[in-house]
């Protein structure tokens, strides 16, 4: 019997996803455009908490909906030209998400620390972890659990 995570319990308005380093090398929907297992661990607990929507933390787009179409980049989160909290929250007004919740961020420090500047109230269930391994196992705890 699979230990519910800590989430089991959520229905979330939005769920914050990382990019990812490895990409396609030629311009296609965000959903398509990131192909590292990470990425795709960060995905598949996502759709398996079933939001009521899913965003893609771009580093040099921020915030995609699945179906935006965009161009393969090389811009590491923190780096020159990266997004920035102030873009970020920008975007979240536009797009009229800023008062959601609850809000999930699944990913690294970087990306819930910009994921927080929007949303201070995010669930961050990767907090804690002591590395790579320890997150990919909690992304398939998330996974494999049931949401009520």
């Amino acid at each position: 019997m699979t230990t519910p995570h800590p989430l089991h319990h959520l229905k979330p308005e939005l769920v914050v996803i990382p990019c990812g380093s490895r990409k396609l090398d030629h311009p296609a929907r965000a959903a398509d455009m990131y192909v590292g297992s990470y990425h795709r661990a960060c995905r598949s607990a996502a759709e398996a908490l079933r939001p009521d929507r899913l965003l893609i933390l771009s580093a040099r787009y921020g915030l995609l909906d699945l179906d935006d179409v965009v161009e393969p980049y090389d811009t590491p989160h923190g780096a020159t030209g990266a997004v920035t909290a102030p873009v970020l929250l920008e975007q979240a007004t536009l797009r009229g998400i800023v008062r959601l919740d609850p809000v999930v961020a699944l990913g690294g420090a970087r990306h819930v620390g910009l994921v927080h500047a929007v949303w201070p109230h995010a669930h961050t269930p990767l907090a804690g972890t002591r590395g790579m391994g320890e997150q990919m196992a909690r992304l398939a705890a998330i996974r494999n659990s049931p949401v009520r």
